[in-house]
């Protein structure tokens, strides 16, 4: 047991005093001198992590010039302890569209709005990440990394979602953790995509 001022709690949990030397201690270790989360906040640090993972492989048709709704499957969601607090949204997708036509984009969605996205230019349109990757057969797809520090300055839940954009004059489709062509052989594997936020102490 330990040796100067305190004395045990009704749980049997050692309390030291606050003249105590090692007092200092207490208050980081826990030691019944404040809840872990709130030494968390004041220390700064991971408090919580959600992830989703997108196993099926998927084709979802896009129109010209156009973003896709949320990507079925791979959205997350998380409830901020805090208004301070910052949420790490990171992650990859494995994709590919026409194979003459091997080029695309997408954006971090918070609930309805966009976020991590460029800066307005004309009728240029704002996305976190674009691709272009020469393919020269049915065979392939890309893993597209995305990640963004949001502040959403809530405690209420927030969902986070990826939305593509079509950049082409015709409507293509985009193939999700498979091949264009997904014929059943070694040279054509599926994947998987991923999405994840992790609430940072502010």
């Amino acid at each position: 047991m330990p040796i100067g001022p305190g004395g045990l709690d009704s749980n049997g949990i050692w309390q030291f005093g606050e003249d105590d030397s090692e007092a200092l201690a207490s208050d980081l270790l826990n030691l019944g001198m404040g809840s872990v989360s709130t030494a968390i906040s004041t220390l700064g640090g991971v408090l919580q992590v959600v992830s989703t993972t997108k196993t099926d492989a998927t084709v979802i048709s896009v129109a010209a010039y156009s973003f896709t709704g949320n990507v079925s499957g791979l959205t997350v969601a998380i409830t901020p302890s805090a208004t301070s607090s910052k949420v790490k949204i990171e992650g990859v997708i494995v994709t590919a569209r026409e194979t003459s036509l091997p080029s695309g984009s997408l954006r971090i969605m918070r609930d309805s709005t966009p976020i991590g996205i460029g800066d307005a230019a004309g009728s240029r349109p704002r996305v976190t990440t674009s691709v272009f990757i020469n393919v020269t057969s049915g065979t392939s797809s890309i893993a597209v990394p995305f990640s963004f520090i949001d502040e959403p300055s809530t405690t209420s839940e927030v969902v986070y979602a990826i939305q593509l954009y079509n950049n082409d004059s015709a409507t293509r489709s985009f193939y999700f953790n498979r091949s264009p062509s997904d014929s059943d052989s070694g040279a054509h594997p599926r994947s998987i995509s991923t999405i994840t936020a992790s609430e940072v102490a502010g």
